[in-house]
C-alpha cells in the first residue's frame, strides 16, 4: 500500500492555520497536479475559498475528537484517490489522538504549529500541556502578530524546552517575517576536560548528553543525583539520575543513566550522591542501543538538590 504524506497544521483558533493552508493550496508549485484531502478538525476564523485552490482538494470535516477514529479516517480515505493529506488540527486536541488513529499508510511528512504571539504567554500559562504538545514534534513554529519591539528570547526558550530542532519564525505582517537565529548556549562548559554540572543545570545536561553523546565520550563529569538499584542490574551497576519535568507535573519522570561503581551497595536505594565519573559510550541492554555510561571514580553522599525536581 503506497504511503500518503500527511502535512499537519496545529495551533489554537485564530493562530493563522487556515490562512496558511489557503495560501499553500493556492500555490501551483505546491500542488503539481496532486489530489489532496484537507481534513478540517476546527472551524477557523477564515473560510476556505475553494475556487482559488490550484489543484483538486477534497474537504472533510471532523467536529468531535471522539469521531477521530481509525475507522472514520479509513472510511474517508477510501472515498478518494489521494496523493496527500493536509490536516487542520483542533488546538484543544492532543496530537496523540491523530497519531494513534491514522490509517497505516498515512505518514507524517511535516508538522507545523502556529501561535498568536499576543496570546502565547496566556495560553502557555493556562494550557501548558496543550502548548507543549503542539511544539514538541513541530519542524516549524510560527509566532504570528509578533511586534517588532517584542523580546524574542522568552518565546525561543519555551520552544526549545519542547523541541531543540524546530525552526522558529516570527511574523510581523504579510510578507514580513524573521527567522529565529538565537544561539542556544549551554549553562556549563561542555568543552572542559572535566564537566561540572550545577544543580540547576541537570535538565540541560541530561538532554544534551543524550542528543550529543560523542561530545562526552571519555570526558570526566561531576554531578549530583540519586541512586536507583534493583531489577536486573548486575553487581556494581545502578541507575543515576533525577526526577525531571519537561512540561508540567503530570509528565515528571526519572531521567537516569547507567552508572558503574564497585561499592554502590554502600548506598541506600534513593540516596542523594555526588559522583565523579568518566563517560563511555557503550551498548546497554536497558537503552536498547549505544548510550552514555558513567564509570564512577568516586561516589559521595550529599544533600538533596534544591529543588529536587529538575526543570529547564
Amino acid at each position: 500500500m503506497r504511503e500518503k504524506p500527511v502535512y499537519l497544521f496545529t495551533g489554537f483558533l485564530g493562530a493563522g492555520k487556515s490562512t496558511f493552508i489557503q495560501d499553500t493550496l493556492a500555490t501551483p508549485e505546491f500542488g503539481e497536479g496532486a489530489n489532496t484531502l484537507l481534513l478540517v478538525c476546527e472551524s477557523g476564523e477564515v473560510a476556505y475559498d475553494e475556487s482559488k485552490f490550484a489543484d483538486k482538494v477534497f474537504i472533510e470535516r471532523i467536529e468531535k475528537e471522539s469521531d477521530l477514529t481509525e475507522a472514520r479516517l479509513n472510511g474517508i480515505a477510501s472515498k478518494y484517490l489521494l496523493n496527500r493529506v493536509l490536516v487542520e488540527y483542533n488546538g484543544m486536541w492532543m496530537t496523540q489522538t491523530l497519531f494513534e488513529n491514522m490509517p497505516r499508510n498515512w505518514v507524517i511528512a511535516q508538522e507545523m504549529t502556529f501561535f498568536d504571539a499576543t496570546m502565547f504567554d496566556l495560553y502557555n500559562k493556562n494550557m501548558r500541556q496543550l502548548c507543549f504538545n503542539k511544539m514538541q514534534n513541530a519542524e516549524l513554529v510560527v509566532f504570528n502578530r509578533f511586534k517588532k519591539d517584542n523580546d524574542k528570547l522568552p518565546f525561543h526558550k519555551e520552544v526549545r524546552v519542547a523541541n531543540r530542532r524546530s525552526q522558529i519564525v516570527y511574523e510581523f505582517g504579510p510578507n514580513d517575517i524573521e527567522v529565529d537565529d538565537i544561539v542556544d548556549e549551554l549553562p556549563f562548559d561542555k568543552k572542559a576536560s572535566t564537566v561540572e554540572v550545577a544543580d540547576d543545570m541537570y535538565a540541560d545536561w541530561y538532554r544534551d548528553i543524550n542528543e550529543n553523546q560523542d561530545d562526552y565520550s571519555n570526558k570526566s563529569i561531576v554531578i549530583k543525583g540519586r541512586v536507583v538499584k534493583g531489577g536486573d542490574m548486575k553487581h556494581g551497576q545502578f541507575g543515576f539520575g533525577r526526577h525531571l519535568m519537561t512540561c508540567c507535573v503530570e509528565d515528571i519522570q526519572f531521567a537516569a543513566l547507567l552508572g558503574i561503581y564497585d561499592r554502590i551497595d554502600d548506598f541506600k536505594n534513593g540516596a542523594w550522591v555526588q559522583i565523579k565519573a568518566k563517560v563511555r559510550i557503550e551498548f546497554v541492554d536497558a537503552y536498547g542501543e549505544k548510550g552514555p555510561v558513567l564509570y564512577c571514580k568516586s561516589v559521595e553522599a550529599c544533600e538533596p538538590c534544591n529543588p529536587e525536581v529538575a526543570t529547564f
